[in-house]
């Protein structure tokens, strides 16, 4: 399958605000070397970690909420090589293979984790971030180890939906494993209506666990209809000592009533700091009632061999609530930030001119 020499996307060129992505259509095509393969990109997710990024918001020094902020040592494992393109979420289909490649074929569509598997004897957690260590998907096509490459061609789902998978319930099935939540458990999800809050609520429920979640009013119904059992407003008084599991999302100063909010032995995921990433909490609270904190990002392969079963009987929908143009990322970032949609936003590339 033959591709062009050049291709459009964004680039981040810098630390900073929207106008810190530059539409190009002179970028060019990687080559895929030994063990990679070239992919079409089909579909693109919008995610959390992609803002950031741009701002930089991973550097230690910032401490404030997500937009607050600006580090050079912004990504998430310190300085970023300038340009970047971004996007760790894709459904994009293989042109070309590598040398030494087996077992995928030019012609398969495919989809990828965000955040891949490399550990190492020293480091057991060890990956890299498609997007961000690595260029990603917010272009027309992308280089990527085929190691981390899984055919979907059987699944029902449509592009944007498979492209719409990888970072949300990838995170959240992380996060409900590393806290061994199983049915019958009570488990509170906070930021229930983002991408990873509603992707934890569909898992959760899917498990079999009770779930309470706690999200804006106008996205109540949307969060019920995900699997939710109660819907909390975000600032509601909780129960102390009555959740076998709390999936959190947010940090910011409130993250001590939900450490009050465990049952003694339970388990209190993290995976994001949109309210700030500087909590404060009484330790008292968590050691007298032996409850374990993890900290979610890196997810075992088999975290998402399940995520790619279900991709592929067609048993896991997520919610897709706007698709745009690439082009219009900017516009889909703001509505992003602003919580305009819940669930996931999906860019898709421009069409490959022959």
């Amino acid at each position: 399958m033959t591709h062009p020499e050049t291709m459009s996307g964004v680039l981040l060129t810098a630390h900073g605000g929207p106008e810190a992505l530059v539409w190009s259509d002179a970028i060019p095509v990687p080559e895929p070397g030994p063990g990679e393969v070239l992919v079409r990109v089909l579909a693109a997710g919008v995610n959390n970690t992609d803002i950031n990024t741009r701002l930089g918001w991973y550097s230690p020094a910032v401490t404030g909420a997500t937009g607050e902020g600006v580090g050079d040592d912004g990504g998430w494992f310190g300085a970023l090589r300038f340009p970047r393109i971004q996007g760790g979420d894709l459904c994009g289909r293989i042109v070309a293979l590598g040398d030494g490649v087996r077992g995928l074929s030019v012609g398969q569509r495919v989809t990828t984790p965000l955040c891949q598997p490399e550990p190492t004897p020293d480091n057991p957690v060890a990956l890299r971030v498609l997007g961000s260590e690595y260029d990603g998907a917010f272009a027309q096509f992308c280089v990527l180890p085929a190691r981390h490459v899984h055919q979907v061609d059987d699944s029902p789902l449509s592009d944007a939906e498979i492209a719409a998978i990888p970072c949300s319930h990838g995170t959240a099935l992380g996060m409900l494993d590393r806290a061994q939540v199983a049915a019958g458990q009570r488990v509170l999800v906070t930021g229930a209506s983002g991408g990873v809050g509603l992707a934890a609520v569909q898992l959760a429920t899917r498990i079999g666990a009770r779930v309470t979640a706690l999200s804006g009013a106008q996205k109540a119904d949307v969060v019920k209809t995900m699997g939710a059992d109660q819907v909390l407003p975000r600032d509601a008084a909780l129960p102390e000592g009555h959740f076998d599991a709390v999936i959190d999302l947010v940090g910011g100063p409130a993250w001590g009533r939900l450490i009050k909010a465990i049952r003694p032995g339970g388990h209190l995921s993290v995976a994001g700091a949109i309210a700030g990433p500087i909590v404060e909490f009484d330790l008292r609270a968590l050691y007298l009632s032996d409850i374990t904190l993890h900290g979610c990002t890196y997810q075992p392969p088999q975290v998402f061999d399940r995520l790619l079963d279900w991709m592929r009987d067609g048993s896991l929908r997520p919610l897709v609530s706007q698709v745009y143009p690439l082009a219009e990322i900017a516009r889909a970032q703001a509505d992003f930030m602003a919580k305009t949609y819940p669930g996931k936003l999906v860019l898709v590339p421009p069409e490959i001119l022959s």
